[in-house]
């Protein structure tokens, strides 16, 4: 069995960094200490130099676009961007063509994942106005949740249907995730501007047609629903500071049934970035305004928003530069979005020991994922080693997204992700990949 032994490490981990040696053995961490004398011939020994060393970064939202978008990314090309940019574990959503909502779907993007992911994964699978039957089937130990569009929906997956929903909340004890805007606010917006400006709005106005009324009308009613229900609710990118109000930090992380998530892009930017990156940062929800993103950034440090992802949506640049009406939301984030957050770091905006917990320790929690998101003896050795000394800037020669650009292009980030483990196995190492490595199935202790 292969070991590795990572000596003179600045491990972040549960709420302190400390310098230690961790051994690997096989998929496994089985020693951390603060020096290491006793390991077994013919190991590899990575002296890191006091840089830092992190659990692998867990993203639960994605969008990797296989099946059937394969123009715009696949499995295996934002997964081998997620490892370079330190995530080791992802959710993707069901958004796909077809649609991941029958188990034969979802299992038909498992097996893509099995031969080409270089990251751990799971999917969601996706709930309908009319597919309860089958999303009861869900495993809860093999599949990471139910995802439900309240709004901003792809195909046939905007569940509207208010009995429906209820029945859904009323009916499965799997973590149900959720895209909080209400669809009848947004057209409303939507139908004004169209008249004034046709096909061709001013980005400058999306955040005012996705607004802040819809996407509070939404995460509150799903709340509600939560709350009548028990139902166990997770909901997505938040992007107003209103409703970061309607969420606790009251009570542990482990004893709540109401969870939050913010995403890297609405810490970053806000709508006076419009006129300089145009739809290249329209996303739903909107980028709102600089009151929202530090009401957001307040929420996350005081525990009201649970954890950090990247909701990484790649489309073609081609996609993204027509008008308004026809440039479709969302972006690529998962190669910079620790990068990102190190910038914060550096910016005393959040501690490291923070972002850790929002982007590993609780992810693992909260979605219950066996033995990953923490340092520990006996859990996977996913791990991201961090020079935060080396600066780099983001080009279209160092992108490895599929589509080929990126919101951050131009960006002088000050870190670089210098390792990445995959269950024991370094498959980043400055820049150089190792192909034949994959990721595993995540699995739930649930």
């Amino acid at each position: 069995m292969s070991s590795i032994l990572i000596k003179n490490a600045q491990v972040v981990n549960e709420g302190e960094i400390k310098r230690q040696d961790v051994l690997i053995e096989g998929e496994k961490i089985i020693e951390i200490d603060k020096i290491i004398n006793d390991f077994p011939p013919n190991t590899l020994i990575i002296d890191v130099k006091e840089h830092f060393l992190l659990p692998g970064i867990i993203d639960d939202q994605v969008h990797f676009r296989e099946p059937g978008l394969t123009h715009k990314a696949n499995i295996a090309s934002e997964s081998r961007a997620a490892v370079a940019g330190g995530i080791t574990s992802f959710i993707e959503m069901p958004n796909t063509v077809p649609q991941a909502t029958t188990q034969a779907l979802l299992e038909d993007k498992f097996k893509i994942a099995a031969k080409n992911s270089y990251a751990n994964y799971s999917f969601m699978f996706g709930g309908t106005n009319d597919n309860l039957d089958e999303l009861l089937k869900t495993n809860p130990k093999k599949v990471a949740a139910i995802k439900l569009f309240l709004g901003s929906s792809t195909g046939d997956m905007l569940v509207d249907n208010e009995e429906v929903l209820e029945k859904i909340f009323s009916s499965t004890n799997m973590l149900i995730a959720v895209h909080c805007e209400d669809e009848a606010t947004i057209k409303n917006n939507l139908d004004k501007q169209k008249r004034i400006y046709g096909d061709n709005i001013p980005i400058e106005l999306h955040p005012k047609i996705r607004s802040e009324e819809a996407c509070y009308i939404s995460s509150s009613k799903a709340i509600a629903l939560a709350k009548k229900t028990g139902a166990r609710l997770h909901v997505f990118h938040l992007s107003t500071a209103k409703e970061t109000n309607l969420f606790t930090n009251k009570i542990p992380l482990e004893k709540k049934q109401i969870t939050a998530e913010v995403c890297v892009h609405h810490l970053w930017f806000d709508d006076s970035d419009y006129s300089k990156k145009g739809t290249l940062i329209k996303w739903n929800p909107a980028i709102k305004t600089s009151k929202d993103k530090e009401g957001l950034w307040e929420a996350l440090l005081d525990d009201r928003l649970d954890v950090i992802a990247t909701d990484h949506a790649p489309h073609t640049l081609s996609e993204k530069q027509q008008v308004y009406t026809k440039a479709p939301s969302g972006g690529p984030l998962v190669q910079h979005a620790l990068l990102a957050m190190f910038e914060a770091v550096k910016n005393n905006k959040i501690t490291l020991e923070k972002v850790v917990e929002k982007m590993c320790h609780n992810p693992a929690k909260i979605f219950k994922i066996d033995k990953r998101g923490f340092i520990k003896k006996g859990y996977y050795a996913d791990l991201v080693i961090v020079d935060s000394n080396k600066s780099q800037i983001v080009t279209k020669d160092n992108i490895l997204y599929k589509c080929g650009w990126s919101p951050f292009e131009g960006t002088t980030f000050n870190t670089t992700i210098t390792h990445t483990f995959v269950n024991g196995k370094l498959i980043y190492n400055q820049g150089i990949f190792n192909n034949e490595i994959k990721g595993k199935r995540l699995v739930f202790n649930r």
